[in-house]
């Protein structure tokens, strides 16, 4: 593992940029402080809007596949530091360092789906009821796209955003969690590395702006920024839901996952048994698609539990960048507060809870790691109704099959979901209209590792966003509706009779 120092320095880093700075930048790790970092204030950020804009009224003139050529470029950078960039990611969120490498490969996939999508943005011919007419859309930029990111993936979603919103020909501004700023950074200066090796002078199209709640507050608010992707709580997008729409902004909102697999006693078991696995502890329960109920058919619920219970006994957790580890620490006291008291008030509510304490308090005082929860509950409560971002795995049993479906869909939130089965009439019951209510529905595979090529994004209180593959990039796009009329005559749509002044 290389120094931590000897990190920045490898990704362009100087001393100043991580040791002067106003915001203190703790590695959960161990809790040590590992940078300080410059802020944004008010009018920074305004002005920093202000250039984004400018800029993009410039870039969207770039013809879309030279506009590729460039995430090609940022693409190489990232392959090219893709062991040093995971290890820092590692580091400032605390996944372990496979995840961490992972994470920066999620980056180089969406840079190559983009690449292939600067030649492909396709609009629709339409059919005319006019004669000597032809009708089709066309696609345009938005000017200047708002990320904000949440901690526990701090490159990767961004990502997802900037390569389709760059290739769409907008300009973006980017504000990463106050938790993991060093990463941000770092993916700034990799992309400053490949503009620099484009083909043609450019103006800035991307920015990083550091700060408090306030300076969302800014982006959010902004009548400059067309569109605001949010990725977080459910509580942040209800905060900036109607202020963006009372300004008529677009908005793309990635929130909570309450995700739960239906297990059926039809199922191969030692295959689920490894999907619940790394969906409910990998990344120690910090991702929006972990695994956080089991709805078990009732005949092989003891099986299930007794199966589970020694499973988790033998998780590694510890030191995220031992290569034997599985489970590296909770981001912060936060987290793990939050994750006490789920676990008491599941306790209050019938639920018998293995695992869940803190582990290495005495080597690791100003850092949290903990054991994951398995808790067994007589019923949906509303305690397993809301999502606690923690490795914590609620297991309830269900008689029928129409029952399992309904409590499975009797959460607010709706983002990614699965059932393990090897009955067809179940499989596709689950991914049929009256099944899964979840924008993610999955047979025989966790809810959690979703792949690039399709569409991210969830209902309900997870706030019907999509973000990566499939037809997404049409968030970062305005359509506009063209009628070419390449007659003589001027007939009229719905066979409307307008007799003008002058017409004989």
């Amino acid at each position: 593992m290389t120094e931590f120092r000897d990190i920045l320095t490898k990704l362009g880093f100087t001393e100043q940029e991580v040791s002067k700075g106003d915001l203190q930048v703790r590695s959960p790790l161990d809790g040590r402080e590992i940078a300080k970092v410059v802020t944004h204030t008010t009018k920074q950020t305004t002005d920093i809007i202000k250039s984004a804009y400018a800029a993009s009224q410039e870039w969207r003139k770039i013809p879309a596949p030279k506009r590729g050529e460039l995430i090609r470029l940022f693409g190489q950078e990232l392959r090219q530091h893709k062991d040093i960039l995971g290890q820092l990611i590692t580091l400032e969120c605390g996944k372990i360092l496979e995840e961490g490498r992972g994470e920066v490969q999620e980056m180089i996939d969406i840079c190559d789906f983009a690449v292939g999508l600067s030649r492909q943005l396709y609009g629709l011919t339409i059919a005319s009821e006019r004669p000597g007419h032809r009708m089709m859309e066309t696609w345009h930029p938005l000017g200047v796209v708002g990320v904000i990111s949440a901690f526990n993936f701090p490159a990767a979603v961004w990502a997802w955003n900037f390569a389709l919103a760059i290739v769409c020909g907008n300009s973006v501004v980017w504000k990463p969690s106050e938790k993991t700023p060093l990463t941000a950074l770092a993916c700034q200066k990799l992309w400053e590395q490949a503009v620099l090796r484009f083909s043609q002078k450019i103006p800035a199209i991307s920015y990083v702006i550091l700060g408090d709640a306030k300076i969302g507050e800014i982006l959010v608010d902004h009548p400059k920024i067309a569109l605001i992707s949010a990725t977080g709580s459910t509580r942040m997008g209800k905060a900036i839901a109607p202020k963006v729409a009372g300004r008529f902004g677009k908005l793309l909102l990635e929130l909570g996952g309450n995700n739960a697999m239906i297990l059926t006693s039809s199922a191969d078991i030692d295959l689920a048994m490894r999907a619940i696995l790394f969906s409910a502890v990998g990344t120690t329960g910090q991702r929006c698609t972990t695994l956080r109920r089991l709805i078990v058919e009732q005949s092989i619920m003891s099986t299930t539990i007794n199966q589970l219970a020694k499973l988790y006994q033998q998780v590694t957790v510890g030191h995220p960048l031992n290569s034997k580890v599985l489970i590296g620490p909770l981001i912060d006291q936060a987290a793990f507060s939050n994750m006490q008291k789920s676990i008491e008030l599941a306790k209050k509510e019938g639920g018998h809870v293995i695992g869940g304490e803190r582990l290495f308090e005495k080597e690791y005082p100003n850092a949290y790691y903990v054991r994951p929860a398995l808790i067994e509950m007589p019923r949906q409560t509303e305690i397993v109704r809301h999502e606690t971002f923690a490795p914590i795995l609620y297991v309830m049993s269900y008689h029928s099959f129409e029952e399992a479906i309904a409590m499975h869909n009797d959460v607010p939130q709706g983002l990614s979901s699965c059932i393990f089965t090897n009955d067809l009439r179940q499989a596709e019951m689950f991914l049929s209209a009256v099944g899964s209510d979840c924008g993610i529905a999955n047979v025989n595979i966790g809810p959690s590792g979703a792949e690039i090529g399709g569409a991210f994004g969830g209902e309900k209180e997870t706030g019907g966003g999509r973000e990566s593959g499939s037809d997404s990039w049409r968030n970062y796009m305005r359509r506009a509706t063209n009628t070419i009329n390449y007659s003589r005559e001027l007939p009229l749509a719905q066979g409307i009779q307008f007799n003008l002044p002058g017409k004989n």
